[in-house]
């Protein structure tokens, strides 16, 4: 009785916390989403530390420090928003931190934290005055309709490549190794979670993870750790180094400016995407109080730098947590106590290949392709943008040129079409702001 008595209050107070009942889900999809979300970012435990390493930063400290900010900020941003959003140290920023900033000489790896962190700082008062905001509702409908399908192809690119379906390594996009065994996994992997989603079992894709990691044992492609424990080393090594010195010279304010351009749009076309696939966004294709998590990624981004690590921000594999049915920051909080957790079994969460969560990636992204029949095809002036906007997206393997070029499609089509009047000024500036940024 008295147990039954603590499991009611335990349940009355999620549903406080989080209104599972107001969102169609309850503790059991939302603590299976926010798994399912932090294995399929998992691999951030690895390929971060593995990339800043290459700025001269210690690989296990690095290691502590990725899953201390995505499991703080991912807890944050659950309790705060009530969103299924996880973080993390965004990739991307960290290879132009680790090789166009440190390794090629333009700064030491404490000078690059005091860049990322005015950067943040920048993020912080556009979130709080609500600047953020305003650019989100400048965006025509399409082109917000279609950043979901945006996030879905670079969702897709991403399995691909995991899969080693697709071989980037030649400079051109070409067929990968179908013959090996990591690839066959994944195929096989594919197939598993796609019938057991047509098939509508619960759970899908935490099922089908986990069966291809099973069959990557005799494979060697899972490696099995000879202990499940481990301690985690010092993070004073990285922790509170920052360097400002080079922050007042005007030569690196560009390099903030990358720092804040691909923060904004891929966490902007990460929250739309996602949330188009969670049904969140209202009938003009905005998601209410998006100031939240902005501010989350905003303040994420400047204790990221005072820890030690580059840009943190809102993970497109979000997504998988979403498809298995996550709704509400319940998710991202049993996502976020994961990481935490995973600072002592570190063993057990590398375990998971790469092979195993590629699948995921690709069958997301395809679901995500769905926002496309919310498209005006009848204007093509309309959806001339969002194809080109995909297309980017598809062959630069970004979010934010993607977004970027969407935006500057809209406008200049517009003005050809002799309907220069209807852009908003605002538009206007953010398209000028885009083209400095992809010919800096």
């Amino acid at each position: 009785m008295q147990q039954i008595k603590i499991e009611q209050r335990n349940k009355n107070l999620f549903e406080k916390l989080f209104k599972l009942s107001e969102n169609n889900t309850d503790i059991k999809t939302e603590i299976t989403a926010g798994t399912t979300t932090f294995m399929t970012m998992a691999y951030a435990l690895i390929v971060h530390p593995l990339i800043m390493s290459a700025s001269g930063m210690p690989v296990g400290a690095m290691t502590v420090v990725t899953a201390l900010t995505a499991g703080i900020f991912s807890i944050f941003m659950g309790t705060y928003t009530n969103l299924p959003f996880a973080l993390g140290p965004a990739m991307g920023s960290n290879a132009f931190f680790a090789y166009t900033l440190v390794a090629s000489g333009l700064t030491t790896w404490q000078e690059g934290l005091g860049l990322v962190f005015v950067s943040g700082v920048i993020f912080l008062i556009m979130s709080f005055f609500g600047f953020r905001e305003i650019v989100v509702k400048l965006l025509p409908k399409n082109l917000k309709i279609g950043i979901g399908a945006v996030v879905g192809i670079f969702l897709i690119q991403l399995g691909f490549g995991s899969a080693k379906l697709m071989d980037l390594s030649k400079g051109k996009i070409a067929i990968g190794n179908l013959k090996s065994p990591e690839t066959i996994l994944a195929i096989i992997g594919l197939f598993i979670i796609a019938a057991l989603i047509v098939r509508k079992v619960k759970g899908a894709i935490l099922i089908g993870i986990l069966l291809v990691t099973i069959l990557g044992i005799p494979l060697g492609i899972t490696k099995v750790p000879t202990s499940l424990m481990s301690l985690p080393p010092s993070i004073a090594d990285v922790s509170f180094k920052l360097d400002f010195s080079k922050v007042l010279s005007i030569k690196f304010l560009p390099i903030m400016f990358v720092f804040f351009v691909g923060d904004f749009f891929s966490t902007l076309g990460t929250l739309l995407g996602v949330s188009e696939k969670a049904g969140l966004l209202d009938k003009d294709g905005n998601l209410p109080n998006i100031q939240k998590p902005f501010l989350v990624d905003a303040i994420a981004t400047i204790v990221g730098a005072v820890l030690g690590t580059t840009v943190v921000t809102t993970y497109v594999e979000s997504a998988s947590g979403v498809a298995e049915g996550g709704r509400t920051g319940l998710t991202s909080v049993t996502t976020g106590l994961i990481f935490l957790t995973a600072l002592f079994f570190t063993p057990i969460a590398l375990m998971i290949p790469a092979i195993a969560t590629a699948p995921v990636l690709i069958i997301i992204g395809i679901m995500m392709l769905e926002s496309l029949k919310g498209i005006e095809y009848g204007d093509f002036s309309e959806s001339f943008p969002v194809f080109f906007m995909i297309a980017t997206t598809a062959y630069t393997s970004s979010i934010s040129n993607g977004v970027g070029v969407g935006i500057i499609a809209y406008v200049f089509l517009r003005v050809l079409i002799g309907k220069a009047k209807e852009i908003h000024i605002g538009l206007y500036i953010l398209s000028a702001i885009m083209i400095y940024y992809f010919i800096r």
